[in-house]
């Protein structure tokens, strides 16, 4: 297995995002549902439908990152849009002059995701929220990139998927769920799942094509 991975067909890791998240557009509202609006998928659908309608194959991983953040920043109402958009953004801004990534590279790139995002919130883990997949996911990216690709990137899944299970016995802090109180804990929370939807996703793309590179 090649210990780099490429950025020069950034199109297809995004287009996966895109896939990933359009298929899973009804069970993100239906977690939604029960402690918010129930339009999480919907709006998520709508922002990545966008993305790959405007992808191109030539683009780099920064550049179908910026489309990406784009059409999320443009193309979803409420807080998500912003919050997703801001995150991609960190990490094309990061490896825009990279024409490879190591572990290292890639753990940095969320690195970067995640503080963009911090500019605009302050959530953190145990506001039942996106924050609760993606810091422990950022963090032991960053412990276990020395080990390389695929070590990584299945704690990076571990990780995401404790974060979103965690979100279900803790009472919402942050956003329209927050108001319910208690009656908030019990369920999932839509944005842990989706952004574990997206980091298992790019772990798995990353992993086929360090595969395929190899091949």
């Amino acid at each position: 297995m090649m210990t780099q991975l490429s950025t020069q067909h950034g199109s297809l890791l995004v287009s996966e995002l895109v896939t990933v998240i359009k298929s899973n557009r009804d069970y993100l509202s239906e977690i939604d549902g029960a402690i918010g609006d129930g339009d999480h998928g919907i709006n998520m659908a709508k922002g990545f439908t966008l993305c790959g309608e405007k992808l191109n194959e030539r683009q780099s991983l920064a550049e179908a990152f910026d489309t990406l953040s784009d059409a999320l920043m443009e193309g979803i109402g409420g807080s998500m849009g912003p919050l997703y958009g801001s995150f991609f953004m960190g990490m094309a801004d990061n490896i825009r002059s990279k024409s490879a990534l190591t572990a290292s590279d890639f753990a940095a790139m969320l690195r970067a995701g995640l503080t963009e995002l911090q500019d605009i919130s302050e959530a953190g883990v145990g506001d039942k929220c996106l924050m609760d997949t993606l810091i422990p996911a950022v963090e032991i990216a960053e412990q276990r990139a020395d080990e390389g690709y695929t070590v990584m990137l299945q704690a990076i899944r571990n990780a995401a998927r404790q974060g979103r299970d965690s979100t279900k016995d803790l009472v919402a802090k942050i956003g329209r769920a927050s108001r319910l109180g208690e009656r908030s804990r019990g369920v999932l929370d839509a944005g842990a799942v989706s952004c574990c939807l997206l980091l298992e996703q790019m772990a798995a793309s990353a992993q086929q094509q360090l595969l395929t590179e190899t091949a």
